[in-house]
């Protein structure tokens, strides 16, 4: 459903500007937005083939549209998976993929790291309904491998974290899992297709929020799941179309877009952050800055071998401090002499984005959930952008000098 058979072998950053359905009779050049939730049909029995499965063609917005699959097209071409499936939210991706993968007596591991609502989700919602779980420390390959039961159906993993960016070994998890019969489920939010294709490492599912890197300037909600064809047409398809947990066309053409410049936005970002957790880790009022591309980073050597050999545009740093109440005063204290920087808990724009996580993200968490995460009161995330590098530091300098 290309515009015209695409030559093998192209470039990632060829393929976000070039993979979409085909052009419509009007040879459009930038991709359509088809704002229909319904479709005529050329007949009754055409109708009944489609509606059926066995025939090719939109029946109904909540089933598909032309804009939804070129962006479904054009992230799997990017993240070098068979198929795509877009969804209406990041949340809604992994609520998705449970749903559509899990039953009464399951079980799931997953990282102690991943992002707050998805622990809950899994850990809460998901309990309700007799999936059980187990959470673990991220870059434990031994507790991984103790953790899976014989009921054990899903690994799911979030590299790099939200907000310590720790890494995992894909490969290794993914052997893990298969070895056990389940499948490994990767978000890859942070490091998004350009430095990282967790499905060349053995993952079966890649999650998104398209919220975040996909679209890049902040304007809309988006999720999806990359993964073969047989399990987005057997698995995550039926359960969308049933549960209408689906992503708006406008949305879909505003994320379309978006990609087309994530190659060039994610490496000039990454340049960004790698500048700033260098300059962070050098300031006395600093006591540790998290950052896969600084040698320091537990993880830095599996990091730059999974992810391009870049670090990303997601760092975080604690303050110093004496203790937990005066590390959040502190923290708190930098983030309100911001003058040019964004106090926003969201992440992915090309604003430079500030967030204090053991209040918001990661807020409705249990203190020892928190801990086990490493999530301190001191901790500040910063989601770097696109602003000069001295303008960067100097907002931060206001509040890092007057503590």
């Amino acid at each position: 459903m290309s515009q015209q058979p695409l030559p093998p072998n192209l470039h990632v950053d060829t393929l976000a500007v070039r993979a979409a359905v085909d052009r419509s009779q009007y040879g459009e050049n930038s991709e359509a937005l088809y704002l229909t939730s319904g479709y005529v049909q050329p007949s009754a029995e055409a109708a009944a083939a489609r509606f059926a499965g066995e025939e090719d063609g939109y029946t109904y917005g909540r089933s598909g549209n032309p804009t939804v699959s070129s962006f479904e097209m054009r992230l799997a071409a990017l993240e070098g998976s068979e198929a795509a499936l877009a969804t209406s939210s990041g949340m809604s991706a992994i609520t998705l993929m449970l749903l559509s993968l899990l039953k009464a007596g399951d079980h799931v591991v997953f990282s102690q790291s991943l992002f707050g609502s998805t622990i809950k989700l899994i850990g809460s919602e998901f309990a309700r309904f007799g999936v059980t779980s187990t959470s673990v420390p991220q870059t434990d390959l031994a507790a991984w491998q103790a953790a899976i039961q014989p009921n054990t159906k899903i690994l799911f993993a979030e590299t790099p974290t939200n907000p310590l960016t720790d890494v995992c070994d894909i490969a290794a998890l993914a052997d893990m899992a298969h070895n056990a019969g389940a499948w490994l489920a990767v978000d890859n939010c942070f490091a998004t297709p350009i430095l990282q294709r967790p499905i060349a490492l053995g993952c079966d599912i890649v999650t998104h929020s398209g919220t975040k890197y996909l679209d890049g300037q902040g304007r809309v909600m988006a999720g999806a799941l990359c993964a073969s064809e047989a399990m987005v047409k057997e698995k995550f398809l039926p359960v969308m179309k049933n549960s209408g947990l689906v992503l708006s066309p406008f949305n879909a053409w505003v994320v379309l877009k978006g990609l087309e410049t994530l190659d060039i936005r994610m490496k000039a970002q990454s340049a960004n952050a790698h500048a700033l957790a260098l300059w962070l880790q050098d300031h006395p009022q600093v006591q540790r800055v998290h950052y896969p591309a600084l040698p320091s980073h537990p993880q830095h050597a599996l990091a730059m071998k999974q992810m391009s050999n870049l670090g990303g545009a997601v760092l975080s740093f604690d303050v110093k401090a004496n203790d937990p109440e005066q590390a959040r005063a502190r923290a708190f204290h930098v983030l309100n002499q911001l003058q040019v920087l964004s106090l926003c808990t969201n992440l992915g724009d090309t604003k430079s984005l500030l967030t204090h996580p053991a209040s918001t993200s990661h807020g409705k968490l249990a203190e020892a959930q928190r801990q086990a995460a490493g999530i301190g009161q001191g901790l500040i995330r910063v989601a770097v952008g696109l602003e000069h590098i001295q303008d960067i530091q100097n907002d931060l300098l206001r509040g890092l000098d007057s503590l």
